[in-house]
């Protein structure tokens, strides 16, 4: 695990294995920015023009450490381009991604990049943590993430940036944590063993885990999540995690969807469409270390949050379209789709999670292929209530994560009619993302909610950029723990 610091001391005068500045680029081309090594790298900013360096976002150069400088190396981290007032808080949090990633099996680093107030120090902590992920889980062979990092800021002193380090800590740990559990293998990750997970990762803090297991779901009526998870061997569960302060300013309820593989069930994906099926639990995954990471920095929030855990397989037991099965609230659903099974082991968890009135809800999930059709690999979908859909808008800009705001349309509902259940599980193939929202819509009655549809942002299928691997990415954390902050300054 990497472990990061802050320091005032001028950083070319440490003696690290690498020191890393930032490099960006304006009319006049590429050129160090000022910082803590600035005075010390005048002849390498000469050089620049000779070594190909542009100043690019994501680009990433070493050169030797040379004179004047103790580190044998010196990274060149890309900013991209610079307006009147530098480099943005995302520009600063990716270069220092794509710097710590360049960093693995490396002993120690300096971070040199312009960091001299709060938000800045915690654009590049953050960056860093994030970007110095490695899995390591399966393959031995790959090197591990730089061990120490020590971040020069002359605010090192300063009581807010330290308060920003804390945080960018709980931030880094907590997508670590998510990306593990989504790069996890099916067969090591089940209901069962992500209930374990949970456990483990909540022993030793205030937080609270219950866990209702198939007989408890059948008891309670929870007909959606035991319907899906009927044709795995391994049962579902539902979990509860509770982060409960002395005197909260508010309560917001988590959903998450934990479908730890997804084969379609009797709607079978193709071959192809099933090869990263293990990220169906993306959403449980985040929703429970949103909840770690509100506790760790001690948000004065209430905050539970619900994990839907099932198997969608074909087995013998499975569900069959034409089922019709009980929601915990009553509601009859007509399957018509057994791949449309993420909004089922959702609505049970709503309407648990609304039995306790919260004042709001926020529900996660890799829900609909509709959703990447509609807004690519990077961008998740935002629906619900106009009051938190603008919270998470405005918290994803905040922590520079993007979430695109999406109506949802009156005159799609009629698509999910069923002639014998009050729902269909699917609606028509138009608008598929925005059907699967206001399926869920008919779960949460007038309480202030939000679905954050992150079906490709949750998983990097292509190459790594910024502090985002290839793999799990931990996508919707920082935006759901900006949400929670802004309600807990209220």
């Amino acid at each position: 695990m990497t472990d990061i610091e802050l320091i005032a001391k001028d950083p070319a005068k440490i003696t690290a294995d690498v020191l890393v500045v930032a490099v960006g680029k304006d009319e006049g081309g590429a050129r160090i920015l000022p910082g803590p090594s600035g005075k010390s790298l005048t002849g390498l900013s000469r050089l620049l023009p000779a070594l190909g360096v542009t100043g690019k976002a994501d680009e990433v150069v070493r050169v030797p450490g040379g004179d004047g400088v103790a580190a044998d190396v010196v990274l060149l981290t890309g900013v991209g381009n610079l307006g009147d007032g530098g480099p943005g808080l995302e520009a600063l949090r990716r270069a220092a991604g794509a710097a710590a990633r360049n960093l693995a099996g490396t002993g120690s680093a300096v971070l040199a990049l312009p960091a001299e107030d709060a938000a800045a120090v915690g654009a590049v902590a953050e960056g860093a943590l994030m970007g110095a992920y490695r899995l390591g889980q399966y393959r031995a062979s790959d090197p591990a993430p730089v061990e120490r990092l020590q971040l020069s800021t002359p605010a090192a002193r300063q009581k807010d940036c330290k308060a920003a380090l804390v945080r960018a800590r709980a931030v880094g740990d907590g997508v670590r944590e998510v990306r593990d559990l989504v790069n996890a293998s099916p067969k090591h990750l089940f209901p069962g063993s992500f209930v374990d997970a949970a456990k483990s990762a909540s022993k030793g803090t205030r937080v609270k885990v219950t866990v209702l297991d198939e007989k408890q779901l059948a008891a309670g009526g929870y007909g959606g999540i035991l319907g899906v998870g009927q044709g795995s061997t391994r049962p579902p569960r539902l979990v509860r995690i509770e982060h409960s302060p002395s005197r909260p300013r508010a309560h917001y309820a988590l959903v998450g969807k934990g479908i730890t593989f997804d084969s379609g069930g009797l709607s079978l994906k193709p071959a192809k469409g099933m090869e990263n099926m293990k990220d169906d639990m993306a959403g449980a995954a985040t929703v429970l270390h949103t909840v770690l990471a509100a506790t760790a920095l001690d948000l004065p929030v209430r905050v539970t949050g619900w994990l839907a855990l099932a198997e969608n397989m074909p087995g013998s037991n499975a569900q069959r379209p034409s089922d019709v099965v009980t929601m915990r609230d009553g509601t009859t659903v007509e399957i018509l789709n057994t791949d449309a099974e993420g909004r089922l082991v959702m609505a049970d968890a709503l309407v648990a999670a609304l039995e306790e009135r919260p004042d709001a809800v926020l529900d996660i999930a890799t829900l609909t292929g509709a959703q990447m059709v509609a807004l690519g690999g990077r961008v998740g979908g935002v629906m619900g209530t106009d009051d938190v859909r603008g919270a998470v808008v405005s918290a994803a800009e905040d922590v520079g994560e993007q979430f695109w705001p999406m109506p949802l349309p009156a005159e799609l509902r009629p698509s999910l009619d069923s002639a014998v259940a009050d729902l269909a599980n699917v609606g028509g193939r138009e608008g598929g993302m925005l059907t699967a929202g206001l399926f869920l819509k008919e779960f949460v009655g007038e309480t202030p909610w939000a679905h954050l549809d992150v079906a490709g942002p949750a998983f990097n299928e292509s190459g790594p950029y910024g502090y985002t691997p290839k793999g799990g990415t931990g996508m919707g954390l920082r935006t759901l723990l900006g949400v929670l902050e802004s309600a807990g300054r209220r």
